[in-house]
């Protein structure tokens, strides 16, 4: 191989690169940078994802929110390119969550994502590799967390870890118990906490189904929506958002990784790539 394919998620709360015969070479969490200190951060991370030097520079996909603006789309694109791209493509995340977490998106036939980020949850229907609905909410992980802080009067480090450790999006007959802080706390109570934070989620699957035209929303109602993301790690997460919004869900393989495996799998998809986005140069 001549020249590395790299994908690469620049989450909110992580990052994640991808390398084409090596899987994740990097998955940590999004340090603070600048307002605007793109080139410098990609070039550190594009760095340490080349290795050992190639014939030629690597070709690259970021996944970028839906809710990116033009120029903000270039201003990323240009960083990478900066970075020591050859070529740079972007991807949106939905349809990268799509694809890692291996949803049969050239079909005619519509399937759909829900990704649960940190601090947005971007739902999408697909068909034919482009999206045919779309829509991003500024609800995510964080939110989770801050919900559970609140009603606990507890930090919100702690809250996260709580969550982590025994928190559930649906009441259970035998509730686990965590002593994380100076008092037990019940994934019930945790369940109580967070439920007004998932309607708002649930609410906006219900508008893009109805949004859906009538032929692909009955293929989600056969073949159902599939969660992807670090809140697709939620116990019973699954059965809140089927019970709320009247279609099956399933959890991915390995929620958390699917868009950036998704980034590296377009690149050797170039339909989709070209359908969904340009690269600079």
């Amino acid at each position: 191989m001549l020249s590395r394919k790299i994908g690469i998620d620049l989450g909110s709360s992580s990052v994640r690169i991808f390398v084409k015969g090596e899987g994740i070479v990097i998955n940590e969490r999004t340090p603070a940078t600048p307002e605007g200190d793109n080139t410098v951060f990609l070039h550190h991370l594009i760095g340490r994802a080349k290795g050992r030097p190639r014939l030629f520079k690597p070709e690259i996909v970021v996944s970028v929110p839906t809710t990116v603006s033009s120029s903000q789309r270039r201003a990323v694109t240009e960083a990478a390119m900066a970075a020591g791209a050859r070529q740079v493509w972007l991807i949106d995340e939905p349809l990268a969550a799509a694809m890692g977490a291996g949803l049969p998106i050239g079909e005619s036939r519509a399937s759909a994502i829900c990704e649960l980020g940190a601090t947005t949850t971007e739902i999408a229907v697909i068909a034919r590799s482009g999206m045919v609905v779309a829509q991003s909410i500024a609800v995510g992980g964080n939110d989770l967390d801050a919900a559970i802080a609140a009603r606990m009067g507890i930090p919100v480090r702690d809250a996260e870890a709580i969550k982590i450790e025994v928190g559930s999006a649906v009441p259970m007959e035998t509730p686990l118990v965590s002593r994380a802080v100076d008092r037990p706390v019940s994934s019930n109570d945790v369940c109580d906490a967070i439920d007004s934070v998932l309607a708002k989620i649930a609410a906006t699957v219900r508008d893009v189904l109805r949004q859906t035209p009538p032929a692909f929303a009955a293929d989600l109602a056969e073949r159902g929506i599939v969660l992807s993301g670090g809140g697709a790690q939620l116990r019973g997460i699954d059965r809140f958002m089927a019970a709320r919004t009247g279609v099956p869900f399933a959890i991915a393989k390995e929620p958390q990784t699917s868009v950036v495996r998704g980034a590296g799998l377009a690149l050797e998809t170039f339909e989709v790539l070209r359908r969904n986005h340009t690269y600079l140069r």
